[in-house]
């Protein structure tokens, strides 16, 4: 992979528009898939990852059609094969399916595969792929009757056969959207009422868009008896078909972060970010900037399609140290790594704890995190759930390995900006995972 190197220079001035949100776009291809007849997708991302996606559900049996919008994003029809679709079509013999570095769709589609009642398929990916535990969700769907298998019982490949499931009651462990959606699409296939009980709120578009095409889902607020923080109780039941109807994708939040972040950290910087999407669930780190004393603030537009958006404007100034932990982390996820480059410019420590999700992602984002900032001059320790950032008012630069992460790649461009000697990035092409005109949008900034 290619590297490249971020210097600091004047100002990020001008608006930018971040690329479709990456979680929103799995879910809709997948829903489309899942219903029957037509179902239009507007705005959707055009990515490696929601690339795969697509891929998958072509090899499904589901229809794609895909016109390029002129500022790079997709309007997709995807044509539905119904819920028991890929079970119609696979009575024997084992399919193949390539998901690429898509964790998403890794943890989303064996959900629906596993109660289609006949066919098997196996579910493989990329180097980083297989280093990504799947016993999160083959453990449930075993629970619900699911025949699932994976490599040392917690790694793809991922075999599913499909047959038929039951409903349960599945207490999440750890707080995770992607393993509560994969129980919700099971749900629709399985008898009786299935339960997720989630210790705190996740991202919530599998129950938005799964009500909205039908299905029908209940949604309560509770208690949970870890640490009685405020989780939710969902309940989905059997569902004979969805019409998901026309889905309308915002901006993500999880990349407009990077040049919200820069802006912030570069001396002199004011920009504006429009149509990202403002998800409850989502804004995590809009919070985290407040407290932090972050020029940021939100100008908030009617909700479309049922996923509210608006405009994130971020300006230069002094931030302060804060810690970010409990329910507050599941609403940050994606976004932790850069609370640890903020840190490293506030006043004072900056803790994030309750992170353990981060050791799952496309890379063990605590240990690349800390080994990556603290090459680059960072006073940062690593936690066993975390991190804890002495704030320096600066950061001197170096080099850092992306790690083939795109998330990292894109901390190591937006920490070279801000830095006093630049950062050469490692592996910068994995930015493309989610954000394909990531260099290309601050390279406008500069230039505005």
């Amino acid at each position: 992979m290619g590297s490249r190197r971020f210097e600091p220079g004047g100002p990020l001035r001008g608006t930018l528009r971040p690329p479709p949100d990456k979680s929103i776009t799995h879910r809709a291809v997948l829903l489309g898939a899942m219903g029957e007849g037509g179902t239009p997708v507007s705005a959707a991302l055009s990515s490696d990852d929601t690339d795969a996606t697509l891929r998958a559900v072509a090899a499904l049996g589901a229809g794609v059609e895909a016109e390029s919008r002129s500022d790079g994003a997709l309007d997709l029809r995807i044509g539905g094969i119904g819920l028991r679709g890929p079970g119609a079509r696979q009575r024997s013999g084992e399919a193949e399916i390539d998901v690429g570095n898509a964790g998403t769709l890794l943890r989303l589609l064996p959900g629906w595969l596993a109660g289609q009642g006949t066919g098997a398929w196996v579910l493989d990916g990329d180097e980083s792929i297989r280093r990504r535990p799947v016993d999160r969700v083959a453990e449930p769907l075993s629970r619900m009757g699911g025949r699932v298998s994976c490599r040392d019982g917690r790694l793809p490949p991922l075999r599913i056969e499909g047959t038929e499931l039951h409903a349960i009651e599945y207490r999440l462990p750890v707080a995770s959207a992607q393993v509560k959606s994969c129980v919700l699409v099971a749900g629709l296939l399985a008898a009786g009422e299935t339960t997720v009980v989630e210790p705190a709120p996740t991202r919530d578009h599998t129950e938005r868009m799964l009500a909205a095409a039908g299905a029908r889902v209940e949604v309560e607020e509770t208690t949970v008896a870890v640490r009685s923080a405020a989780g939710r109780r969902i309940v989905v039941r059997p569902a004979a078909r969805i019409d998901p109807g026309r889905i309308e994708v915002p901006g993500d939040l999880s990349s407009a972060a990077f040049p919200i972040v820069a802006a912030l950290l570069v001396p002199g910087s004011g920009i504006r970010v429009e149509g990202v999407g403002l998800n409850p669930t989502r804004i995590g780190l809009l919070g985290v900037l407040h407290r932090m004393g972050a020029g940021a603030e939100v100008e908030e537009e009617a909700a479309s399609g049922g996923e509210p958006r608006g405009t994130v404007l971020a300006r230069h100034g002094p931030l302060r140290g804060t810690r970010v932990g409990g329910a507050e982390v599941p609403l940050a996820i994606d976004e932790l790594p850069l609370v640890a480059l903020l840190g490293c410019f506030a006043d004072g420590e900056t803790v994030v704890e309750g992170g353990e999700e981060l050791r799952h992602k496309e890379s063990d984002r605590i240990a690349a995190v800390v080994g990556g900032l603290r090459g680059l001059g960072a006073e940062i320790e690593e936690r066993p759930d975390g991190f804890a950032v002495q704030g320096r008012g600066e950061l001197r630069g170096g080099a850092l390995d992306s790690r083939g992460d795109h998330r990292l790649a894109m901390l190591g461009a937006v920490a070279g900006l801000a830095s006093r000697e630049g950062v050469e990035v490692a592996g910068i092409d994995a930015a493309a995972v989610s954000y394909p005109s990531f260099e290309s949008d601050l390279a406008s900034l500069h230039a505005a």
